[in-house]
This record gives C-alpha cells, sequence and structure tokens, in this order.
C-alpha cells in the first residue's frame, strides 16, 4: 500500500532537550490509515500533526472502542533505532482482538513508522535519559449510537520528544496498595492495552496522589491479595535469590519490557519465577530479612525502583529507599542496547 505525504508548510519550535518533560509536545507529522467494513485498511498517509473532526455520535466517544500502544525511538550518534516495535504491533493486534478491532498488517506498520520517524528525525532528541515516544492507537469512527462494534476506524500513530516519565526519574518512587478498587479481572480486558482499562484506573491513582503516592499497585479482583501490577508498570520482587513476577495470568498486560528483564535475567543465570505472589508473602518476607528490592519495569519509566509500598497503612520501606543493584543493572543494560552502548545479543533494536 502507498503511503501518501504531505508535509508542514510551519514546522514548530523544537524544545530544548533538558526542558523536556512528558507527553505535552508533539512532533510536526502523524500517521493516519482508515478502515471501511467491505474496504479494509486503506488510505494510508502522513500529514501535518493537528486537530481531527468527529461528529459527536462516533461510537468511541460512548462506548470506549479504542486500543493503544507506546514505544520509543532513540537517538545514537547518526542513526535512529526503535526497541522490540514488532513485540508492541503484535501486542497491538491482540488488543484488536478483544474489543473487535479489525487487525493491522504488522510488517505495514512498521513500515509506516519508519517512514513517520525518519520524516521527523529531527524531534529525536539527543540529550541523555530523552527519546521520541511514539504512540499508536485505534478508534471507533462510526457514527452511531448503539451497542455493537463500529464499521469505521481510524489507526493513527503520532510521536513527541520526552524526557523522564516520573518526576524521580531514576530515584525509587512511593507505590500506594489498592485494596478495594479493582483494575481488571480475567475474562475482562486486562491483558488488552484498552483506553477503557486506564479510565478504570483513573479514581484509585488519585486517591493514592492525595496521600503522596506515586502510583497504584493493584491486587486481583477477586481475592484482592495477590499481587498483579503497578497502574503503568508490571512488577518485580526480589526474594531471597529469587526474582518474582506475577504470571501472566489473564488480568495483566504482557509487557515488553517486563518480557525484556525476564530474558535478561535468565541469560545472566538468575532465577526467574513468573508466578502468583500474594501481597501478604511481600511483606512477609521483607519482616524475615529476605526482601532485598522491588522494581516496576514499562517502556515510558524502563526501570522504575520502588522505595515504599503502604498496604492498609502499613509502610514498607525498600532498600533503604534507594535504587537496588538489580534495579540499577537492569536500568544500565536495558538502556544501554536500546542506545546502542552495549551488544545486542537478542537483536531486539530496529534501525529506522
Amino acid at each position: 500500500m502507498e503511503i501518501k505525504i504531505e508535509l508542514t508548510k510551519n514546522p514548530k519550535t523544537k524544545p530544548a532537550p533538558e526542558n523536556l518533560a512528558f507527553g505535552n509536545v508533539f512532533s510536526d507529522h502523524m500517521f493516519i490509515m482508515d478502515y471501511e467494513e467491505g474496504k479494509g485498511w486503506h488510505n494510508a498517509r502522513i500529514v501535518p500533526y493537528g486537530s481531527i473532526s468527529y461528529e459527536p455520535a462516533v461510537m468511541v466517544f460512548h462506548y470506549g472502542q479504542a486500543v493503544f500502544e507506546g514505544l520509543k525511538a532513540y537517538k545514537t550518534g547518526d542513526e535512529i533505532v526503535l526497541f522490540r516495535p514488532d513485540e508492541n504491533f503484535k501486542r497491538l493486534n491482540n488488543s484488536c482482538d478483544a474489543l473487535c478491532i479489525p487487525r493491522i498488517d504488522e510488517a505495514f506498520a512498521l513500515e509506516a513508522l519508519k517512514k513517520l520517524i525518519d520524516i521527523d528525525r529531527d524531534w529525536v532528541p539527543d540529550a541523555p535519559g530523552t527519546s521520541l515516544y511514539i504512540r499508536p492507537f485505534i478508534i471507533a469512527t462510526e457514527p452511531h449510537i448503539g451497542v455493537h462494534p463500529s464499521s469505521t476506524y481510524h489507526f493513527i500513530i503520532i510521536t513527541g520528544p520526552v524526557g523522564a516519565y516520573y518526576k524521580e526519574g531514576l530515584n525509587p518512587v512511593k507505590i500506594y496498595v489498592e485494596s478495594h478498587y479493582v483494575r481488571a479481572v480475567r475474562g475482562g480486558l486486562g491483558e488488552s492495552k484498552a483506553s477503557a482499562n486506564y479510565a478504570a484506573s483513573l479514581k484509585a491513582q488519585q486517591m493514592a496522589a492525595k496521600k503522596g503516592y506515586t502510583q497504584v499497585l493493584w491486587l486481583d479482583g477477586v481475592e484482592r491479595k495477590y499481587v498483579e501490577e503497578v497502574g503503568t508498570m508490571n512488577v518485580f520482587f526480589v526474594i531471597g535469590d529469587e526474582v518474582i513476577t506475577p504470571a501472566l495470568n489473564g488480568s495483566i498486560l504482557p509487557g515488553i519490557t517486563r518480557k525484556s528483564c525476564i530474558e535478561l535475567l535468565r541469560s545472566w543465570g538468575m532465577k526467574v519465577s513468573e508466578r502468583r505472589i500474594s501481597i501478604q508473602e511481600i511483606y512477609d518476607a521483607a519482616d524475615k530479612g529476605l526482601l532485598k528490592e522491588a522494581f516496576g519495569t514499562g517502556t515510558a519509566a524502563v526501570i522504575s525502583p520502588i522505595g515504599e509500598l503502604c498496604w492498609n497503612d502499613k509502610k514498607l520501606i525498600l532498600s533503604e529507599g534507594k535504587i537496588g543493584e538489580l534495579s540499577q543493572k537492569l536500568y544500565d543494560n536495558l538502556t544501554g542496547i536500546q542506545y546502542k552502548k552495549l551488544p545486542d545479543p537478542f537483536n531486539w533494536v530496529f534501525k529506522v
């Protein structure tokens, strides 16, 4: 399929790399492709970034039929590279299946993304710790009131230069363990990157923020005892000589950074367990002096050390509030591979 290209006549001023925040500045162009029942995906184009007009009856506004992804591009000298983008488009299609959205051609989506980044290559920052954040998403666009899958969709990719996701950077974050609200249950949308999942997390996140916590750690939706994930990250615990992360059970997002960490850890000969782990087991391990550290993993933050947990008003300080040894090692190796400062034995890096 041909990709039509319309270049902007009004390039925007790029922010200074040292002043970059996360998610509030966007590059000059965006990719859009249309879907129509009976016609399939068509009309692929790269156009200037800007407003899009939709009718008020468009179904995404009413029934939440929307999925998205998040990945990054990195400047490495004269090259721009992507980290495991094939995994992102594979997961996007899995999310599409869950929400009755037509699948995209993953290879074509990757080529479209590369073309978009190449056009906006000057937007990829090169200051330490910065990158170009990439947000592919698909929304239902049929103007109709009535609950059924839409007959039309837009697949859109926008990008923007970013700094650290959390204001703490690589310093440990404070996490509130949520015992009342539920993010997802098995058989629902928990393992999909559906917009609805994030809307469902806002109330608990807002309440945690009022108590001084950066994020929420979700427990399972049935027994409210087994650890699932943090709002924007998968989670790992180092107990004794074992690295434990909750098993993918249908209500946990299969994180690509999570997968990368597991593969790295096992390549180092470490014992990694994907299993059920209760919040009580974590607190018991801490009481016995066995809990060494905990950290979250995700595209936005890469590795985010956890410095404090609060469960039922009982606070638990981890690693003396400092980054743990394993968290630091994983961060150094992942970012080293992403920025091509270290060898890439897994072939995770794709050149734009």
